[in-house]
């Protein structure tokens, strides 16, 4: 079976790729730098003919709150129109656990612009909500720096997070891409739920940063207040297997 997978090039999506190639499909990786581009409308086309399932894992180049909304949308409507008109069957797309609670944040802002566009489109679609990525963990250390250099401290929010490995982020978008369509929105997670502090002084220790962290309930995440419920899943959610520490060890080695 052909499926074109949205982003193929990327993080999730060459690890997409690479597991529908083992599964005995026929994945095309789709992204500008293979000659394929949502916004323009560049290559979309012939990617898309003859496939039965398109994969969207793409992700707007600017986190800037006008250019997501922009990306989400132009890509969003191209790619639905282009699907439309080479009959494509099934719509696979990631979003995120907790986009339609954290409408304080213009990046997710445009991923649920992103999924009204899907939900309204013809096409039977599957909705996958992730959480974060462990491959984050980096940047969401950062994002709560204070001052510069090592041992100027982290401030981050206390929430509870339950993040999930990128090959089992991969490993759950084949399955639904090879599976009936929901058409509807099915969620994955990490096998830990955990406070956001907690894991990032986790993660700093091992990485032999030895920043102070802050837990604090009032810290902001990417400019969005969080609670408890903010960025994990319902009780139905898909869990991975890949916990932090052997994560952390697949990533040294």
């Amino acid at each position: 079976m052909k499926i074109v997978v949205i982003g193929g090039t990327g993080l999730i999506g060459s690890k997409l790729v690479a597991r529908l190639w083992e599964r005995g499909h026929e994945p095309v990786p789709a992204s500008p730098g293979t000659g394929v581009n949502t916004i323009t409308g560049e290559g979309l086309n012939a990617a898309l003919a003859g496939a039965q399932v398109v994969v969207d894992v793409a992700n707007s180049p600017s986190f800037e709150d006008q250019a997501v909304l922009d990306f989400f949308q132009a890509s969003g409507r191209n790619l639905l129109a282009a699907e439309q008109k080479a009959g494509v069957r099934h719509h696979v797309a990631l979003s995120v656990v907790g986009t339609e609670r954290l409408q304080q944040s213009g990046y997710f802002r445009g991923k649920l612009a992103q999924e009204q566009l899907i939900k309204a489109s013809p096409i039977p679609y599957t909705i996958v909500h992730a959480t974060q990525f462990f491959e984050f963990l980096g940047g969401i250390a950062q994002s709560g720096a204070q001052g510069q250099g090592q041992g100027q401290g982290v401030r981050l929010s206390s929430a509870y997070i339950q993040p999930i490995a990128s090959d089992d982020v991969a490993e759950a978008m084949a399955d639904a891409a090879l599976a009936e369509p929901v058409n509807g929105t099915v969620e994955i997670a990490g096998p830990e739920r955990v406070r956001m502090a907690d894991l990032v002084a986790r993660y700093l220790k091992a990485t032999g940063d030895d920043r102070p962290v802050q837990a604090d309930p009032g810290a902001l995440y990417f400019g969005t207040p969080l609670n408890d419920r903010s960025l994990v899943p319902g009780e139905n959610a898909r869990l991975g297997a890949i916990g932090f520490e052997e994560w952390f060890a697949r990533r040294a080695s």
